[in-house]
């Protein structure tokens, strides 16, 4: 393999630095829409590699192609100025190196685009103190994983206005887009062959951490969303009896509906699936079957948790998809509590008075109806939480348009976000999705099959913490009184933590001398 030539000054349109999955997609992306892409990366062999393996030919007639460097001074300025250069290396101290390394190349007016998961605190960090170089600073969520990245992913900038219009002209062409009327995302790209037309998913979305944060809690629906299918596959298969193969069925018949998304998808085409990697003998195992029920988790879940506890928004249903990964996590744990511990057993429950009826496809049909109402809820936590941190940052985050990027190109992508968008069209100040007429005539609609199936399950000892936090958050929120009044007065009478009362305005606090007998005295 020949040594890298010095590339030409101003040879490239826009710069990429980190050439992992993501970054070598993305890369390819924008060189498919006519981009002269500088590359770089730490090790040069992988950058040798990367443009032997996609010569001019690859990107067809479009006028796009790699320009590698070995050096980074040399990537710098092959990049025309105002340079645009995109970070996609390791979030965290590999973030804040390589823009160490960039700042002295750089000059005044240039770009620096950060497209890793960081943390959009760090983002705030880095856009400041990038700005007080005189440099422009984006910090872009990036989502729909490796073919999202090659052919069009969902990309939420946050910076300044300026800083976006310099990458405006990148972004809003290389991201995934979607059918102007029905929301649906356009697919069909290939190599050298990208998609004309339509509605990118793309927009500026904010200040500083904007980007990042609604990336954030992308990650934390995507989570709400990947444990609610499950809990819908292991009721129909531990309740019903599904197989795999039926179960497939089931899915690819939601996928035609309501539900019609990226992971139902996926989800129906893995459960047909066989094993191919084990014993050539017998019979092949369901690939499900093969995987072990240990999930992982790289902690975006648990920032918007954790944001979700700092800004006191309730996000139930995506804490306990994050827990669920936790608990599945503690394998041996559970292997040996399945020995020792015991659900109900048929007899006790008869002794109860209680019987199952219904046909298997019935329940399949409720368990269709729970899976949307749980999904209506989670969003609803995830956009409230949006707009908790949008009005505490003074982000002025326009949640329509948010939705609107979802809509392809990101793992969440879906038919629902039409109606997500269409309901912040009818009010953009909407306070929670479940106040919206179509989400709220949803639920009036299924909620008894919801009902049902959480139930159910917790009769027949199968876990749905999704199901049932999503159900307990519906009512919570419908509810005109909840027993937070008793809460209070313990608070009250343990701690003097005062309380309001029902009949004086609020932002009125009263505290009770509590004696060990008699009757209490009040004090204001």
């Amino acid at each position: 393999m020949a040594t890298l030539p010095v590339p030409p000054v101003n040879a490239a349109d826009v710069g990429l630095i980190g050439l992992e999955v993501m970054g070598k997609n993305l890369a390819l992306n924008m060189a498919d829409h006519g981009f002269q892409v500088a590359v770089f990366n730490r090790t040069t062999a992988k950058t040798e590699r990367f443009t032997d393996d996609n010569p001019p030919a690859v990107f067809g007639d479009t006028g796009g192609g790699l320009v590698p460097a070995a050096e980074l001074k040399d990537f710098v300025a092959s990049i025309k100025r105002p340079r645009r250069v995109v970070i996609l290396v390791k979030a965290g101290g590999p973030t804040d190196a390589t823009i160490d390394a960039l700042v002295p190349l750089m000059d005044k007016g240039d770009l620096i685009v950060d497209g890793g998961n960081a943390e959009w605190q760090d983002t705030q960090r880095r856009e400041k103190a990038l700005g007080e170089k005189g440099l422009l600073f984006v910090g872009s969520g990036v989502s729909g994983g490796e073919l999202g990245a090659r052919f069009g992913p969902s990309l939420m900038p946050g910076g300044k206005p300026e800083a976006w219009k310099l990458l405006e002209p990148v972004w809003t062409k290389i991201a995934a887009k979607v059918d102007a009327k029905s929301g649906k995302p356009i697919e069909g790209a290939s190599a050298g062959k990208p998609i004309s037309g339509g509605v990118p998913c793309t927009t500026f979305i904010g200040p500083d951490g904007a980007g990042h944060y609604v990336k954030m809690v992308h990650n934390g629906i995507e989570y709400g969303d990947m444990q609610l299918i499950c809990e819908a596959y292991h009721f129909m298969r531990e309740v019903l009896g599904l197989t795999p193969k039926d179960m497939s069925a089931v899915f690819t018949d939601w996928n035609a509906g309501e539900l019609d998304s990226f992971l139902i998808e996926i989800t129906a085409d893995i459960l047909q699936q066989t094993d191919t990697g084990g014993p050539a003998k017998g019979a092949k195992k369901p690939f499900v079957d093969i995987v072990l029920d240990a999930a992982g988790q790289k902690g975006t879940g648990k920032w918007t948790i954790n944001s979700a506890l700092d800004l006191g928004v309730p996000a139930p249903t995506m804490a306990e998809a994050v827990f669920a990964r936790n608990i599945s996590a503690i394998k041996e744990q559970r292997v040996l509590a399945s020995k020792k511990l015991k659900g109900a057993t048929p007899a006790s429950l008869a002794a109860f008075g209680i019987t199952l009826g219904k046909k298997k496809t019935d329940w399949a049909e409720c368990v269709r109806g729970a899976l949307y109402c749980s999904k209506i809820c989670s969003y609803a936590q995830g956009f409230a939480l949006m707009a908790a941190a949008s009005k505490g940052q003074n982000w002025n985050l326009k949640l329509g348009e948010v939705a609107s990027i979802f809509r392809g190109g990101c793992i969440i992508r879906a038919r629902f976000l039409q109606k997500i968008t269409d309901a912040y069209g009818r009010d953009a100040q909407l306070a929670n999705l479940l106040l919206d007429p179509y989400f709220a005539g949803v639920i009036k609609k299924q909620q008894v099959a919801w009902r049902a199936v959480v139930a159910r399950a917790a009769i027949e000892g199968i876990p749905v913490p999704a199901f049932a936090s999503a159900l307990s958050y519906y009512d919570s929120y419908r509810a005109a009184r909840l027993p937070a009044s008793l809460l209070q007065a313990q608070r009250d009478y343990f701690g003097a933590h005062t309380f309001e009362r029902v009949d004086r305005p609020r932002g009125e606090f009263f505290h009770v001398d509590w004696p060990e007998k008699g009757r209490p005295q009040l004090r204001v």
